[in-house]
């Protein structure tokens, strides 16, 4: 026994690394033929773990896990819609005695919970951290929580394993130019995992690691890539002689500066996902996001589509000014002002975020099943709805933007990037045609508490 005791706590040199994205509707026979792009944080994972060690990805939305892999260290991604499958998969490996870390914005809201299911948890950024956790590794002295109190600098990354990506994305080259984001929206909880100040890599870094890749588009998976306006105009100015076409995320402001959205498209820019989020402004004063003005939306739209970029709009149903008639007034807002694309979500009261809090508070959260934190299910009861008028109106909302007849028309107008556009459109028709229903009110169903 004692000699046993000793083998276990000799260093290993050299571990095989699995690294996991999990689906929450796993497992499941068939997997998607296309699903829209890569979790970004594993690839960059891989690239920080040294080169000794072997390491494998895997996205668990396009191929199976292999629980009887020969694995010495299990990384988990977990955000809360996926934190029941990670849990899942998690257990089933430290059944086999696998070690196992779990990361991510969910374990960072709720360590205790995901401790539960792990032998450590990384809390926050995992730069540095990850790092010390694979020495500890291979030690056999892991430690049960890795956190750090600060937040990295982007300088100096490496470049992100997409090498390691298998499988068929719409948008597979992805890479983040800054985090952080100073706004704090009351539902979002980029601000409380990233922090309120944008943080930037350096201009010639991003570049560097585009230029490693030859594919014509790219996306930038920043929540605000044009949150400083100093930095992306260096970057849209460094982008141009790289030829690419690229989309990415932000905000309406863009189209204020003139000079700002002509670099963005002469850099190569085609779309721009912008979070609306609600056609009523009481509902962005509640949410802290007064900074939009809902009678500039449709001359800012028109900007955009001027310079040739698409519109990708964000709409959050649910919140206390919604009634019922929200679903209809939001279709025909976006008929009226030709967005091109929309990304519809229910508000979800993700935990660690101001919303979370006060439909806590205030006993209004009925589900704490975290599969369905996935912004299509309705988890909460609304102010001036039923959950369930909730739950088919969003329904309802989803399918008719995607319809067929609506895609064809928005494809006329789009038709420069059919290559782009038709499958997106078609894999979010086929999403539409699953409509969701509630979820049983009860506990978290692996670990029994109650929140």
């Amino acid at each position: 026994m004692y000699n046993a005791r000793k083998i276990e706590r000799k260093r290993v040199d050299c571990l095989r690394i699995l690294l996991v994205a999990p689906d929450p509707n796993a497992p499941r026979r068939k997997k998607a033929w296309y699903v829209p792009f890569p979790q970004a944080s594993l690839p960059l994972l891989a690239a920080l773990t040294p080169s000794r060690h072997e390491v494998r990805i895997v996205d668990e939305r396009i191929e199976d896990v292999d629980f009887d892999g020969s694995y010495d260290l299990v990384g988990i991604t977990v955000m809360s819609a996926t934190a029941i499958r990670a849990y899942q998969i998690a257990d089933e490996f430290r059944k086999r005695g696998v070690k196992v870390v779990l990361g991510g914005i969910h374990p960072t809201a709720l360590p205790e919970e995901a401790k539960e299911h792990a032998d450590s948890v990384v809390i926050g950024e995992a730069e540095g951290l990850w790092e010390r956790l694979l020495e500890d590794c291979e030690r056999g002295a892991l430690q049960p929580f890795y956190r750090r109190e600060d937040f990295p600098s982007l300088v100096g990354l490496p470049h992100s394993r997409l090498d390691l990506l298998q499988g068929r994305y719409l948008l597979k080259y992805v890479f983040q130019t800054t985090r952080g984001c100073p706004h704090a929206c009351g539902f979002c909880s980029v601000s409380t995992f990233m922090g309120r100040k944008y943080r930037h890599r350096p201009v010639e870094e991003v570049v560097e690691e585009v230029r490693q890749y030859s594919s014509r588009m790219i996306g930038f998976l920043d929540d605000n890539i044009v949150g400083n306006p100093a930095y992306s105009r260096e970057l849209f100015q460094a982008l141009i002689p790289l030829k690419r076409k690229w989309v990415s995320q932000g905000t309406l402001r863009m189209a204020e500066d003139e000079g700002l959205l002509r670099l963005a498209a002469q850099s190569g820019c085609v779309a721009l996902f912008v979070g609306f989020e609600s056609v009523n402004e009481e509902n962005l004063r509640e949410m802290h996001k007064s900074f939009h003005r809902v009678d500039q939306y449709r001359r800012l739209i028109d900007r955009f589509h001027q310079h040739g970029i698409m519109v990708i709009g964000s709409f959050v149903f649910g919140f206390d000014e919604d009634d019922p008639g929200v679903f209809r007034r939001t279709l025909q807002f976006i008929e009226d002002t030709k967005i091109d694309f929309a990304q519809f979500s229910i508000l979800t009261p993700l935990p660690g975020t101001e919303v979370f809090h006060r439909l806590r508070s205030q006993g209004r959260i009925f589900s704490f099943d975290w599969s369905k934190y996935d912004f299509a299910h309705v988890v909460y009861q609304p102010a001036k709805m039923t959950p369930q008028e909730l739950q088919e109106g969003y329904n309802f909302v989803f399918r008719e933007f995607y319809s067929l007849p609506r895609i064809a028309r928005r494809l006329l107008r789009n038709w420069r990037y059919l290559h782009y556009f038709l499958p997106a459109s078609l894999y979010y028709h086929w999403v539409a045609s699953h409509p969701k229903s509630l979820p049983q009110e009860g506990r978290h169903p692996l670990t029994g508490m109650v929140y």
